[in-house]
């Protein structure tokens, strides 16, 4: 069998997930194509993220003339799925109200992918996020091409629904996966309930043999690990000014923030405002063995986002049975509650201190055993080759 994974960038450091799920599949026998649209505007860190960028076919990337060659060949070859795919894409751009040029070239690169499909022999292509990909996964289709699947995450995904035809990607979809019941009831929300069974929940998945339990004591020099883009939604500047408040007390406090992003001069001006540049370390994007080392070691990953999905870093620190902090927002309760962790309310500085409070207070005996049942909750729940398995079951059904 031979299926087909379009992104809309790939690979990314921050979705390795992405990568995890298709080596899973992989190992089920089946041949995965990689395709993209573009490749990432950052440079790679990760020598495994490097490795698939060589094997992924990008539809953009130096491509104009192969892009207007194939629309050609497909408007006198293709005549009625080209009048198929332009009904399509104009309720994609009217639903929007903006963006004609995007749209044309979302309708372009449908018409390169399909035939790039076809020609490799593709029965199904899954894509992640109901974003940029969906419409093109979607548009290819209309055309003649292979039917298609989505997992959808969030946040962003489920902001305006009508602008983006979500309710449209999931109709034309043969299923749609959520990645938590969270996720699945929005999708609901936007699509309407005759599609309730066709969306499916399907976690995102870690290896759980990649992260085993750390050995790292629970003393006063374990750090607090926060990991993710530098941007406001992760609220990394309020992790500092809970450090701030914390440090009077405990002037020993530590913070790692593995990541970039668009928030770092922020982030930067909050560490020196408060003087706490000693507390709180920058680390920028690292490769994945670097990320397992430090949440390793951690006293707790630190994780207060405004909007999320469902983070793959929280499955990665609690199966290397390090306690989690984070909010309750979005599909983050389904996983993390007092158990493993210390759950509260997104944007409160004063929770965020408290919260590192508690984790200093707390025995090591108390913040192992967090750590082993979030790991056994990830083993349970979160392990890739169970979900890719599950995944795969269902592409087979459908195809």
């Amino acid at each position: 069998m031979r299926i087909g994974y379009l992104m809309n960038a790939y690979p990314m450091t921050s979705t390795t997930f992405i990568r995890r799920e298709i080596h899973a599949i992989e190992e089920q026998g089946v041949d995965v194509k990689r395709y993209a649209i573009r490749p990432w505007s950052e440079a790679l860190v990760d020598a495994q993220d490097k490795a698939e960028q060589d094997i992924t076919f990008y539809l953009l990337v130096g491509r104009l003339g192969g892009l207007l060659g194939d629309f050609g060949k497909e408007l006198v070859s293709n005549p009625a799925g080209m009048a198929r795919a332009l009904k399509a894409w104009w309720r994609l751009w009217r639903n929007a109200g903006r963006g004609f040029v995007p749209h044309v070239a979302y309708l372009l690169e449908a018409v390169s992918l399909k035939r790039r499909a076809t020609a490799d022999g593709i029965r199904h292509l899954h894509t992640h996020f109901s974003t940029n990909s969906a419409a093109v996964a979607m548009l290819s289709k209309r055309l003649g091409g292979p039917g298609y699947s989505f997992t959808a995450h969030g946040p962003d995904e489920f902001v305006d629904w009508g602008r983006s035809s979500l309710g449209l990607k999931v109709a034309e979809a043969r299923f749609v996966i959520a990645i938590s019941h969270f996720c699945k009831v929005q999708l609901a929300r936007a699509a309407g309930m005759e599609f309730w069974d066709r969306l499916h929940i399907v976690g995102c998945g870690i290896d759980v043999e990649e992260f085993a339990p750390s050995e790292a004591p629970f003393d006063d020099t374990a750090p607090f690990v926060s990991v993710g883009r530098l941007c406001p939604q992760k609220a990394q500047t309020l992790v500092v000014d809970a450090v701030a408040r914390v440090a009077r007390d405990h002037p020993g406090v530590r913070v790692t923030l593995i990541g970039d992003g668009e928030s770092r001069a922020e982030v930067e001006a909050a560490i020196a405002r408060h003087g706490i540049a000693g507390n709180v370390t920058l680390m920028g994007w690292q490769d994945n063995q670097t990320v397992r080392a430090e949440l390793g070691r951690a006293r707790a990953l630190l994780l207060p986002s405004f909007a999320e999905g469902l983070p793959v870093v929280i499955m990665e620190a609690l199966a290397l049975g390090r306690p989690a902090i984070s909010t309750y927002i979005a599909g983050i309760p389904e996983l993390v509650d007092e158990g493993c962790g210390w759950i509260i309310p997104a944007g409160s500085v004063d929770d965020i201190a408290r919260a590192i409070q508690e984790a200093l207070a707390a025995e090591p005996a108390d913040l192992k055993a967090k750590g082993i049942e979030g790991r056994a909750r990830v083993i349970d729940r979160h392990d890739v080759r169970k979900n890719a398995a599950r995944l795969l079951e269902l592409i087979r059904g459908a195809s």
